[in-house]
């Protein structure tokens, strides 16, 4: 009797559990973005920011299929820094200027309305690439995330 009530809690609390903690891509919830684009910058790199819904499936596979690899895999020497917000979340975020929001308000405000969208930013607050927006052809996906990682580091290092 105990075990079934100890399995049934168990199975409550994770029904109650937010979608984002059950997420398996890896991909980090973006906290700080004007530390976490300083650390990409000092790697020479962009941050890479994927901008999502906890119900947008093609969001799901993007972070799985290619954000989530390629987190572990180095470039040029080093990691690059992968964030997501989720344009349906009220979760505190810290802004480019140290300002404090939340992952929906930032999404609106940089005009996020369908989603997925990834996004590459320099140390200011600035997009240096054009972002890639909605889930495109998936042969040519991994081309999309290179040449917007190559474009925004050259503008990075100028």
């Amino acid at each position: 009797m105990v075990r079934h009530l100890a399995g049934l809690l168990g199975g409550l609390i994770l029904a109650c559990a937010p979608a984002a903690a059950l997420d398996p891509s890896g991909v980090p919830p973006a906290r700080d973005l004007r530390a976490e684009s300083a650390a990409a910058a000092r790697a020479g790199l962009p941050l890479i920011v994927i901008f999502s819904r906890d119900d947008c499936k093609f969001c799901t596979a993007i972070k799985r299929d290619y954000l989530q690899p390629m987190a572990g895999q180095a470039r040029n020497g080093n990691r690059p820094v992968i964030r997501e917000i989720r344009q349906d979340s009220d979760a505190a975020l810290t802004g480019f200027g140290g300002e404090k929001t939340t992952h929906a308000d930032f999404a609106r405000n940089a005009k996020i309305k369908l989603v997925p969208v990834v996004a590459f930013y320099g140390p200011d607050g600035r997009q240096l690439a054009d972002p890639i927006v909605g889930a495109r052809l998936p042969d040519f996906y991994q081309s999309y995330l290179d040449d917007g990682i190559d474009n925004a580091s050259k503008k990075l290092r100028k």
